[in-house]
């Protein structure tokens, strides 16, 4: 008797959440205010860390800035001041260095307050093949691009859980829903950040805390200098992003809490692809397309960024 009223129920829903969903498609979901909110930026001294600030600051949050280059974050901070007259929280901090996040983040919970949005957004890229990357740069991939998550979340995330109010958002990308020929090290940190966010996102529904939102972005190469030299194939159809609109695209996720955005929309098609055919044949196309050189003419290697 349970199985069949939980097969009634589950088809039930799956019909409500299957109408809802193309209701939205032609109602939009209201946008969420982010005024007053905490917002935490980790890699905002430059490139998308910084335009997501300003946005967001711009829309009435609070900002706290994290990043390793001081000069940069300092930037950022005079910026918004300078531009919007809003004050922003600088912090000087390595990401992959689990106790320096820690410290960092009781001294911004003493001296600021709970943090209500959290945005992963710092990485680092090494951009050499496997066999070439040095033991200690593939250790730092691993370390801020994925393992700073972790940390991030053990500080911030159990005054989101009490209050049942927060999100959660993971600035991921491509990498770490397809395989890039010449980005092992990049590609497995970044996996590992999908992977991390959604687990988390499913813990946290299972515990009941519903109101603790998350967001994993997966976008394609961003144009602000991290991948330089990074080339495409076909830029109409796998454009490289400028930051304006990737931070605009981000930050509306956010505020409509979408849980997925993936950056251009070919890429929802390239992983539809990836899961439906043969191994041979998704090969042939990658390589037309031009996926095993898209690192080619890479110039930045281990450049940190954001």
């Amino acid at each position: 008797m349970n199985f069949l009223l939980e097969t009634l129920r589950v088809l039930v829903m799956s019909l409500l959440y299957s109408l809802e969903a193309v209701a939205r498609l032609l109602v939009p979901v209201r946008r969420k205010s982010v005024s007053g909110e905490l917002v935490l930026v980790t890699g905002a001294g430059s490139g998308i860390g910084r335009l997501m600030a300003l946005e967001l600051a711009r829309l009435g949050a609070r900002l706290v800035l994290w990043d390793i280059n001081e000069d940069g974050n300092n930037e950022t901070a005079r910026m918004i001041e300078e531009q919007l007259g809003a004050r922003a929280h600088t912090y000087t901090c390595d990401c992959g260095d689990r106790e320096e996040v820690y410290r960092t983040a009781s001294q911004v919970k003493r001296e600021v307050g709970d943090v209500t949005i959290l945005i992963n957004n710092a990485g680092i890229v090494t951009g050499r093949k496997f066999m070439d990357s040095p033991d200690s740069l593939i250790e730092k991939s691993m370390e801020v691009n994925s393992l700073a998550h972790f940390w991030m979340y053990k500080a911030f995330l159990p005054a989101m859980i009490a209050g049942n109010h927060g999100h959660l958002v993971s600035i991921a990308s491509s990498a770490g829903l397809i395989g890039v020929n010449g980005l092992a090290d990049y590609c497995a940190s970044k996996f590992a950040a999908v992977g991390f966010a959604e687990s988390m996102a499913l813990e946290l529904l299972a515990m009941g805390c519903d109101g603790v939102k998350t967001t994993i972005v997966c976008p394609f190469f961003i144009n602000t200098g991290m991948f330089e030299g990074a080339n495409t194939k076909f830029p109409r159809l796998m454009p490289i992003l400028e930051p304006e609109y990737a931070c605009r695209k981000i930050v509306d996720a956010v505020r409509r809490d979408q849980v997925y955005l993936y950056m251009p929309r070919s890429v929802y098609i390239a992983i539809a692809l990836k899961n439906f055919l043969p191994t041979k044949l998704g090969v042939l196309l990658g390589e037309y397309l031009g996926a095993f050189n898209f690192m080619a003419k890479f110039k930045g290697h281990g450049k940190k960024s954001t």
